[in-house]
């Protein structure tokens, strides 16, 4: 397991930006895939977006497509969650998740739940106010 620490939330008005981190500790973050999740108040946990261990291959929730970037930097043991176009549907408290998708597809990680990654952090809350 990874331990997963998020920053960089806030109060933003609608339009504006916010790049996300998520720094984790330990010795296999290059071996997980990543993924990026948000809860509304009232609402399920859903799914935002996710990158593969390499940072290559990426999905987002259509919702979030065009608008937000995921990325990562393994030297830095890092996720990032680029969210630009900020809409006051978008604030949640967003989390991250790390899970190394042993014998599973990177095709099914839009599907997964949080519950179902191996490491989850405390999540930040975003903002956006109209």
């Amino acid at each position: 397991q990874v331990q997963l620490v998020e920053s960089g939330g806030g109060l933003v008005q609608a339009g504006g930006s916010l790049r996300l981190s998520c720094a984790a500790s330990g010795r296999t973050f290059s071996f997980a895939v990543m993924g990026w999740f948000r809860q509304a108040p009232g609402k399920e946990r859903e799914f935002v977006a996710a990158i593969s261990r390499s940072g290559v291959s990426t999905h987002y929730a259509d919702s979030v497509k065009g608008r937000f970037t995921i990325s990562r930097d393994n030297a830095k043991n890092t996720v990032y969650l680029q969210m630009n176009s900020l809409k006051p549907e978008d604030t949640a408290v967003y989390s991250c998740a790390a899970d190394r998708l042993t014998g599973r597809s990177w095709s099914r990680v839009p599907a997964l739940g949080s519950d179902e990654y191996e490491s989850r952090g405390q999540g930040t809350q975003v903002t956006v106010s109209s």
